[in-house]
């Protein structure tokens, strides 16, 4: 899979992704971004499906990550759901209803036991605010650069008892909440699906999501291509000669230090 190293750009209302192989780079408004994804060996589309878009006028950007039960026929329909899910609701800061018709919207097309656990997070490049709904998937890593130091990006439920952030395809008109946090200039978010944090080594151990976290301390920070390459490669070190057993996505973010372009294509 040959890098892509010259960054794209997305006009507004324009949706890239799905879970095909893929290696490149592209610049949002106020982001730069790294995206590789890799479906397990024999598998002509994987289940790890990620979409990006640019929307209100260029000052939004939409990053979805999902990770379906399944491949071939099945993932392609919940691929064309999740595409028209969200070029419904381009233009909205607000994301729960995002999630919230993405999870019914599956659930109309989804075969027996099918499910699929998402990150959706929406970035507004004027502030650096970040919202981000969890729908049950691994929690992004977070790399703050003014402390230096990394973490997971873990969401917080305002009401314990309601049944909230369950995986899509599970019941009916879930309620998804959202959380807000305020990225500064340089930091990382690096979205992972359970095919990386649940690599194995020789010995049978498994990376697992702290483990990653790890890893991620010893890598460069100074672009998403670096860091994603890096820790990419560090995966593979751990893993060792053994095939990847599921499909793999790693998306990693990073805030600029420019505010809105005004120049960005409407």
């Amino acid at each position: 899979m040959p890098e892509q190293k010259e960054a794209q750009r997305l006009a507004c209302l324009e949706i890239k992704g799905g879970n095909e192989n893929a290696r490149y780079v592209i610049d949002l408004p106020g982001l730069s971004a790294w995206v590789w994804c890799r479906p397990i060996t024999g598998a002509a589309g994987g289940g790890d499906l990620h979409y990006l878009s640019v929307c209100s006028q260029g000052s939004i950007s939409r990053i979805a990550l999902a990770d379906v039960a399944g491949h071939g026929e099945i993932v392609s329909a919940t691929a064309v759901r999740l595409r028209h899910v969200l070029r419904e609701h381009s233009d909205a800061w607000d994301q729960t209803d995002v999630v919230r018709e993405l999870n019914d919207s599956f659930l109309a097309g989804a075969g027996v036991l099918q499910y699929a656990t998402a990150f959706v997070l929406g970035h507004y490049s004027q502030t650096g605010e970040l919202l981000f709904t969890n729908a049950g998937h691994v929690p992004p890593l977070w790399y703050h650069a003014l402390e230096k130091e990394w973490s997971f990006m873990l969401e917080s439920t305002p009401y314990s008892k309601t049944i909230a952030d369950l995986p899509i395809g599970l019941i009916p008109g879930t309620d998804y909440s959202q959380t807000a946090v305020q990225l500064a200039p340089d930091d990382l978010v690096i979205l992972y699906t359970d095919g990386i944090s649940e690599s194995t080594n020789t010995a049978g151990e498994e990376l697992n999501r702290d483990g990653l976290l790890d890893l991620a301390r010893s890598v460069p920070v100074s672009s998403p291509l670096e860091a994603g390459e890096a820790l990419l490669a560090r995966v593979e070190a751990f893993r060792g000669p053994g095939a990847a057993s599921d499909d793999e996505t790693l998306i990693v973010l990073q805030r600029t230090h420019d505010a809105i372009d005004e120049a960005w294509p409407h």
